[in-house]
């Protein structure tokens, strides 16, 4: 019994082990999620909150639209109720056959029922601007979708060349922390030799702190720059993303004037403006709408017990009709009508003011991103220049080493300026491929 209980204690003492041991182990790590700029866009575009926000505006325009047509319309309703009154002495008259004719009834309990129907013939133009400036109302969200769309794509694709770039710093980083740290041991070997003074080997160490703080630094950037992508492309928080670029040169095949003629053109905030101040107009002729006649004609079924335009009264259902056409044309109304003629002429003079300005800031915009293309490309010229001399220089240092006519600091100094220039080239191209973004979104593609 004891061995029983022996065994059965250890065995669970056992599982228990095991339970904390995998319980210790850190869990598998995600594998890494490869993408290109394009599909990242794709991917932000489908799960975009902002889209979605805007489609609901726009959808909430088209309902807006809906209900001005619809104001034009006949409108037809139907009432009915029920009303208890009090009793009354019936009213009547005696005729001359002896007869007594009961004129008003006592009839305490009144049943009402009527099918109404109105329809507008002439509003001075009010329900026809109203309408067509909700229509341009319509228009202009739709543009706003099309405007989100594409600051959407320039923001994926700022983040996707910022986490291309600083991956790259790190990666460069870290390979130079690594030789540092491997030059700093050959130096402590060359002080325990007593080949350098202690000197040199505490500038080496301070050397080596900073390359591990830029190192950090450069992790920290790249989390970052990790982190904002994963968010716009709706990626599960911590997933790693292994940006898919391809760092080739850009280039611009139009000039100035077609660039911002296309603007003028395709953006379609500008777009939203136009229609938006074109929908102000509208707006200004429906309230100068308030100061002409109204024309509306109208009619109804009524179906009650008693039927008060039945006389005399009767405890009886009957039915009667009436048709009416109404004019009412206001001779003074305090200035309401002169309040919403100047509130709609300034917000379309707010508008107005909106659009010249942002033609302005297209027009800058255009020419900066022109600018910084061309700069782009000669930087990537210079980047490349600095890749061939680098390599070529550390090719000769490592020959020179090799031949015991170089130091180690002279070969790490070389291998350095290599990663600094193929980081710089990344830098270039990717600065291309990023002023080439926000020239499209300038444009309006």
């Amino acid at each position: 019994m004891k061995v029983r209980l022996a065994v059965a204690v250890a065995i669970f003492a056992a599982g228990l082990a095991h339970a904390a041991t995998a319980a210790a182990q850190p869990p598998a790590s995600q594998p890494p999620l490869s993408i290109t700029v394009d599909e990242a866009i794709a991917r932000a575009l489908a799960s975009s909150h902002r889209i979605e926000e805007a489609s609901a505006r726009h959808e909430a325009s088209e309902a807006v639209t809906a209900g001005r047509r619809a104001a034009m319309r006949p409108q037809i309703s139907t009432s009915a109720g029920y009303t208890n009154t009090n009793h009354v002495e019936p009213f009547g008259i005696q005729l001359p056959n002896n007869q007594f004719r009961v004129i008003y009834p006592d009839i305490p309990n009144n049943y009402r029922s009527r099918l109404d129907i109105q329809y507008p013939l002439y509003t001075g133009g009010r329900l026809d601007a109203l309408m067509a400036a909700a229509r341009k109302e319509s228009e202009a969200s739709t543009n706003d979708v099309d405007a989100v769309t594409s600051d959407i794509r320039l923001e994926v694709t700022r983040s996707f060349w910022n986490l291309v770039v600083a991956g790259d710093s790190s990666r460069v980083l870290a390979e130079s922390l690594a030789r540092m740290d491997a030059h700093l041991r050959d130096v402590r070997n060359q002080l325990a030799a007593g080949l350098v003074p202690p000197s040199d080997v505490l500038s080496v160490e301070a050397q080596a702190s900073r390359q591990r703080m830029l190192s950090i630094q450069a992790r920290s950037a790249r989390d970052v720059a990790e982190a904002e992508l994963a968010r716009l492309i709706d990626a599960e928080p911590g997933t790693p993303i292994q940006p898919n670029a391809v760092l080739e040169p850009v280039g611009i095949d139009t000039t100035f004037d077609s660039l911002l003629a296309q603007a003028r053109e395709l953006r379609r905030d500008r777009e939203a403006i136009v229609d938006r101040l074109a929908g102000a107009d509208l707006r200004v002729q429906a309230a100068a709408a308030g100061k002409r006649p109204l024309i509306a004609v109208g009619g109804g079924l009524d179906y009650a017990r008693p039927n008060p335009r039945i006389f005399p009264r009767q405890s009886v259902w009957q039915e009667s009709w009436d048709a009416n056409v109404n004019i009412s044309w206001p001779v003074f109304d305090g200035g309401r009508t002169s309040a919403e003629v100047a509130e709609a002429a300034a917000s379309r003079r707010a508008l107005q003011a909106r659009l010249d300005e942002l033609d302005s800031t297209i027009s800058l915009e255009i020419r900066q991103r022109i600018a910084e293309i061309q700069a782009s490309r000669a930087a990537i010229a210079a980047a490349e220049d600095s890749v061939r001399a680098a390599t070529e220089a550390q090719r000769v240092i490592s020959d020179r080493f090799q031949a015991g006519v170089a130091t180690s600091t002279d070969v790490l100094d070389a291998q350095i300026a290599v990663l600094q220039a193929s980081l710089d080239r990344t830098q270039a191209l990717a600065n291309a491929h990023l002023a080439d973004a926000r020239l499209h979104r300038a444009v309006g593609q």
